[in-house]
């Protein structure tokens, strides 16, 4: 990846910059926040090519870092979000069943992988939001929620991931050889040639949605409020009562699941970004201890602040404090280590997974609090 103008950085930056600020509105705004995320990734690398000279070989494993960060924030927004259990541990199965598949990707390279494990955690995630926009989701029963993510996973994922993954098809040059065309086809040419298919085209969709629209309206029950974009819209927060027994029962233990789940969650998604990310040689053992070290430490530092009375509301306060005990453990590994060290790689590391791990601490609380482990007090 080489830039190699003024101009080529402005347009860096503000794409990755993007990428990374983006996904930190999922957890306030859902739904618009993460098909913005979802089309951002879609033309970043279209956006690199019309505007920059850049070459993109270096870029593919950040672009597949970003994405995994974007869905990791998706996932960890549930626990501060979601007002249905069993949505909830669905779209947690789902979420890691995806990770896994990713990770056995990245160490074997074995395409087909990826369509065993396909995503389908990012459409439900969008089809739950896409609920609550006009419904209490607390009201979607078990069945409705399996058939979601079985509809979600056999009529959409499972043909997207083979075309993606295992038939490699470009849907660009797919359009264009159906009108008629080559890949290298001008678009002008092909649309003035093909206008009335394209018109009937447009025809059949535009009745298809009215149809279906129809049909959603008569079958869908009343909704239960206004659109809903804001999270906090028409849902029901934690009571003050509610968040502190559930901080006190998350101070109380250091090793418990939940650090189990952090351990997971950050080992496994470091593990993807050591395979994708260009000069990244650590290997997966090696990577899930010093995540296990780094964890412990931020956790056990974190409880040991917590029932001293030291809590930090600011969120970008606690971003920094995290930031920096990872960095400052790094800067320490790599004094005590006769490797080099690739600061890149090990900034770009540092500060998503920090990222992931501050979300995680301030939200996990919350549900917590929302689906208790011990019985909390009734609201006065």
């Amino acid at each position: 990846m080489e830039l190699n103008s003024p101009a080529d950085w402005v347009v860096f930056i503000i794409v990755v910059g993007l990428r990374f600020l983006l996904p930190l509105l999922i957890p306030i705004f859902p739904l618009p926040a993460i098909i913005v995320c979802l089309l951002l990734d879609g033309v970043d690398q279209t956006i690199f090519q019309s505007f920059t000279t850049m070459s993109l070989d270096g870029y593919q494993g950040y672009d597949k870092a970003l994405d995994i960060y974007y869905l990791t924030v998706a996932y960890i927004s549930t626990f501060r979000n979601w007002v249905n259990s069993y949505a909830f541990r669905t779209s947690r199965f789902l979420y890691y069943y995806r990770l896994v598949g990713v990770v056995l990707f990245e160490l074997t390279q074995f395409r087909p992988l990826l369509l065993i494990f396909p995503n389908v955690f990012e459409y439900f995630f969008i089809w739950y939001e896409a609920v609550r926009l006009l419904w209490n989701p607390a009201r979607l029963t078990r069945r409705a929620i399996l058939i979601a993510a079985a509809a979600i996973w056999i009529f959409i994922k499972l043909p997207q991931e083979y075309w993606i993954h295992i038939a490699q098809l470009d849907a660009t040059d797919v359009v264009k050889r159906l009108l008629g065309g080559t890949p290298e086809s001008a678009w002008g040419a092909l649309i003035a040639d093909n206008v009335v298919l394209i018109a009937g085209f447009l025809l059949v969709v535009g009745a298809g949605c009215f149809f279906l629209y129809r049909y959603l309206r008569a079958h869908l029950p009343p909704r239960d409020h206004g659109i809903a974009l804001r999270a906090d819209d028409n849902t029901e927060r934690p009571t003050d009562a509610q968040l502190a027994l559930a901080r006190r029962t998350w101070e109380a233990r250091i090793f418990d699941r939940d650090l189990v789940e952090k351990i997971a969650l950050v080992g496994l998604v470091t593990v993807v970004f050591a395979k994708i990310l260009p000069g990244a040689t650590a290997t997966p053992l090696g990577i899930i201890f010093d995540v296990a070290l780094f964890i412990t430490a931020n956790t056990t530092a974190s409880h040991f602040l917590a029932r001293r009375g030291r809590t930090v509301t600011s969120g970008i306060v606690h971003f920094l404090i995290v930031l920096t005990m990872n960095y400052g453990l790094v800067w320490l590994g790599s004094m005590l280590s006769d490797a080099a060290t690739n600061w890149f790689n090990a900034t770009f590391f540092v500060v998503l997974l920090s990222l992931i791990v501050t979300l995680f601490d301030r939200f996990q609380p919350v549900h917590l609090a929302r689906f208790p482990r011990q019985p909390l007090p009734a609201r006065g």
